[in-house]
């Protein structure tokens, strides 16, 4: 069973008095996990401003993905029979790559992954890597709170590769049922090319308060047998 964190020391914002339209609600505090499994429990998620502060952002509109609208190509298809899938099996490695200076992704500081890597260790965060034969060549990681999936970050080495790991995601979550919320943060074009749409701050709240109670579909990290092979359902 995943291990809660203790009681968060710090006051966090009331979102429904945030204004609208603005996709930063508070600024400091710290990434003690805490914090952080406390904000995503109340629809926010943490990123440093370019000024380097800690804000805690809930944007308006949020990205979300809905299950049952994920687009799936033919060539999608096609390349995913040429990857294996395993849950939580290299979480640090996922972390890793998605933080490489070589990509857009210079606010996954050090800090954040070992925030994020000891809510992973505590059952809380976790990764779905992407193989071919023995190489990690795609993957994503997030936080799973009940019914909601936080997607926080992907990376592909080989074309499709992030793809893949978000149908096995979508597959998982699908086969727990309920009205699951899969949040992306923002709705950006690539993320809308697969099925992603925008919500009004005040229905993915509403959305989050349903989701939480839902048991998780991830199984916990020490429960996984090594490089298990997942089922990788389709949709359209």
């Amino acid at each position: 069973m995943a291990v809660l964190p203790d009681p968060c020391r710090w006051d966090l914002p009331d979102l429904e008095a945030a204004l609208p339209g603005e996709d930063v609600v508070a600024i400091g505090a710290d990434l003690d996990v805490s914090t952080v499994f406390e904000a995503y429990c109340r629809g926010m998620f943490p990123m440093h401003l370019q000024t380097g502060e800690l804000a805690w952002w809930s944007p308006d509109p949020r990205g979300v993905l809905p299950l049952d609208q994920l687009r799936v190509t033919r060539s999608l298809r096609q390349s995913m029979k040429s990857f294996t899938f395993t849950v939580d099996r290299d979480f640090a490695g996922v972390m890793r790559e998605c933080a490489d200076e070589r990509r857009d992704s210079g606010w996954i500081t050090a800090e954040f992954i070992d925030t994020y890597t000891r809510l992973h260790q505590m059952g809380w965060a976790h990764s779905v890597e992407v193989w071919r034969d023995d190489d990690l060549v795609g993957g994503l990681y997030g936080i799973e709170i009940g019914g909601l999936f936080a997607g926080e970050s992907m990376f592909h080495r080989v074309t499709d590769a992030s793809k893949a790991a978000l149908v096995v995601l979508v597959d998982r979550l699908r086969a727990g049922g309920g009205d699951r919320v899969l949040d992306v943060q923002w709705c950006t074009a690539h993320l809308a090319s697969l099925g992603a749409v925008e919500l009004p701050r005040t229905e993915y709240l509403a959305r989050l308060g349903a989701a939480l109670p839902l048991s998780p579909c991830l199984a916990p990290r020490t429960n996984l047998a090594p490089r298990t092979s997942l089922s990788a359902g389709t949709n359209g």
